[in-house]
């Protein structure tokens, strides 16, 4: 099966095209294919019989589309499948990384920048934490993990298909356009004497803001946070050592959009 080399980043390469597994990443899949803003092909839909009854939906809404939809073994399925327990239901769609130019737009917000994340789940975690928090796009720089990964973009939970998402080795490239869009790059780093609850650093916030989230062992290199426009740290009240990477960006991120919010609402 084709489709199979799909599950390694060489093959995903190759193809231009990922897997899209269970129902909520096929459903997202599917409207994404169907808009007109950001428009990427789905291309075949493969289902178990059991699944095909549990989600006749979407199993109708492919066909309505134009998607192939191809009945398959529980066995096919499982190949297709980097979980434990398969749904039975995998898409093959286009990639959906663009440029950093393209993924920034011309008068961003709010971005996240993964530097160097390497474990997938984090990494989907953090597409939707971004796409909750209203964020404008995600970048992926240096030696971070393929969004395409299937663990990443089950963790997406089908944020991967609402914004815009794209991948750039260069750190700096990225910091310069992020800049040159008009945003503040600001590093999170638990080191940091600025802290997230200072009343500049939220005064700050309320501008344009791109946020360097950086490896989950190792965080940020020192090069990396020197470059930034701010280093930031997130408080730790109690006794935790620290939060997980997911965690930090959360917390940054909707700091990030209530302090932008509530600039807009005094306007």
């Amino acid at each position: 099966m084709a489709a199979r080399k799909l599950t390694t980043r060489s093959g995903r390469s190759a193809a231009g095209r990922f897997l899209a597994e269970g129902a909520q990443a096929v459903r997202e899949a599917l409207a994404r294919a169907a808009g007109r803003d950001r428009p990427a092909a789905v291309h075949e839909l493969f289902v178990t019989e059991q699944a095909a009854s549990r989600h006749a939906d979407l199993v109708r809404q492919a066909r309505a589309a134009g998607v192939r939809v191809s009945t398959v073994t529980p066995r096919a399925a499982e190949l297709l499948s980097e979980t434990v327990t398969p749904q039975g239901l995998v898409a093959v769609c286009d990639t959906v990384d663009v440029t950093v130019a393209e993924a920034i737009g011309d008068s961003p917000r709010m971005v996240a920048v993964l530097v160097g994340v390497s474990d997938p789940g984090n990494a989907g975690t953090v597409v939707r934490v971004a796409d909750a928090a209203g964020a404008d796009a995600v970048v992926l720089a240096g030696d971070s993990v393929d969004p395409h990964n299937g663990k990443c973009v089950r963790a997406s939970t089908g944020s991967l298909f609402h914004l815009p998402v794209a991948r750039e080795r260069d750190v700096a490239d990225v910091m310069t356009a992020c800049r040159a869009a008009g945003l503040r790059v600001v590093a999170a780093d638990g080191r940091a004497t600025q802290r997230l609850d200072d009343a500049d650093v939220e005064a700050a916030l309320a501008e344009p803001t791109a946020w360097l989230f950086g490896n989950e062992a190792h965080g940020l290199a020192p090069e990396v946070t020197r470059a930034a426009d701010a280093a930031v740290a997130v408080p730790i009240y109690g006794a935790a050592e620290s939060l997980n990477l997911a965690t930090a960006a959360a917390v940054c991120l909707y700091a990030t959009a209530r302090a932008q919010r509530s600039q807009s609402s005094r306007q």
